[in-house]
């Protein structure tokens, strides 16, 4: 690791250091060493960084659970990095860092608005299917929603509850949202986006029976979505989250913070939509203030003219390109029964990457 970068990353913890106040930092339990041991050793919730007391005493009450909320933090934090693995911001986690994004979070942007409501997302994700694969003790299949079977199909198998795994991320991801300022209104409208994004897509699922594969009988279940999907579809609502405005008013518990549309000719943002009230840095350059890790040598598209294409990911500094071999297989042939040979070649590649 250059010098460069030491310095840069101890800029950015000094500099995360600062808001770790207001930032989730529990989320750090779905990176590292502590969330390896989580199947295998039992979890002491006082161990848990930045729990506040709602979400300890949660904790402790159902303790079976926390593997399954970490790992749907960790879940859409990898769905994250997915989603931007083309862009400016790639949803750079830092290690070893309790701010496990760095300064990125401290402002409410869109940025901020994705992260909060794929997280709860997949807080609500995981605890369902936890649920449904008979992991947890407390929590079981749906019996809530069924209905009449329609022609041709009968209920059967196990129907995902998700309306449980929502109340568990809402009760849980949202026990420190209860400020009465701008922000954590903010976040707490992004994490229910995020948890009805699930009920919207749940669908169907159905196994057919019958003689030589046919299809007599089908017995149905009500599944959740693939994670993937909801991804796509949450990024959809990054590009068109809508843009607030902070308002303050006096109640009886004091000056309380609320948010309103900016533009009052845009659509109004529904609860399925994402808000923020603060514009993004360009993430073009590093700056430890913002978290920006910048674009230098990050690899770009040469041929595309979209946000992962050199022009736009490399703001304009233009690209150096090396050539790349890689092993491959090839001239892969099926042999019956039942096995396939594939000899191995040697291509050569270009690849492009930020000034």
């Amino acid at each position: 690791m250059d010098l460069y970068l030491i310095g840069y990353l101890m800029c950015v913890w000094l500099s995360s250091s600062r808001v770790l106040g207001g930032y989730p930092i529990w989320w750090s339990l779905a990176l590292g060493q502590q969330y390896s041991s989580l199947g295998s050793q039992p979890i002491l919730c006082g161990s848990i960084p930045g729990l506040v007391p709602k979400q300890l005493r949660f904790c402790r009450n159902y303790i079976e659970i926390m593997p399954s909320v970490a790992e749907g933090v960790k879940l859409g934090i990898q769905e994250c990095q997915h989603q931007f693995r083309g862009r400016r911001w790639n949803c750079t986690t830092i290690k070893d860092n309790l701010a496990i994004f760095g300064p990125v979070l401290d402002k409410a942007t869109r940025e901020s608005a994705f992260v909060h409501a794929i997280a709860s997302a997949g807080v609500a994700f995981a605890v369902t299917r936890s649920c449904a694969e008979g992991t947890s003790t407390m929590c079981g299949c749906d019996s809530h929603h069924k209905g009449p079977p329609g022609e041709g199909w009968k209920w059967g198998g196990c129907s995902e509850d998700a309306e449980f795994g929502v109340l568990v991320s809402r009760e849980f991801a949202d026990a420190r949202e209860n400020r009465p300022d701008a922000r954590s209104a903010m976040n707490r409208h992004n994490n229910e986006a995020g948890r009805t994004t699930i009920l919207d897509h749940m669908h169907l699922r159905c196994k057919c029976h019958g003689l030589s594969g046919s299809c007599e009988v089908k017995t149905c279940w009500w599944a959740q979505p693939d994670f993937r999907m909801l991804g796509d579809y949450l990024k959809d609502k990054y590009d068109s989250a809508s843009e607030m405005v902070v308002e303050k008013h006096r109640e009886s518990r004091g000056w309380v913070e609320t948010l309103r549309v900016k533009y009052a000719f845009f659509k109004h943002p529904t609860e399925r939509d994402l808000v923020y009230y603060e514009g993004s840095p360009n993430f073009c350059e590093p700056n430890p203030e913002t978290g920006s890790f910048g674009t230098r040598d990050r690899v770009c598209n040469v041929s595309s003219h979209g946000i992962e294409g050199c022009d736009l990911l490399c703001c304009g500094r233009g690209h150096n390109t090396r050539t790349e071999k890689r092993k491959e297989k090839c001239h892969c042939i099926f042999h019956w029964c039942c096995y396939v040979s594939c000899q191995e070649c040697v291509r050569v590649y270009d690849v492009h990457t930020c000034k």
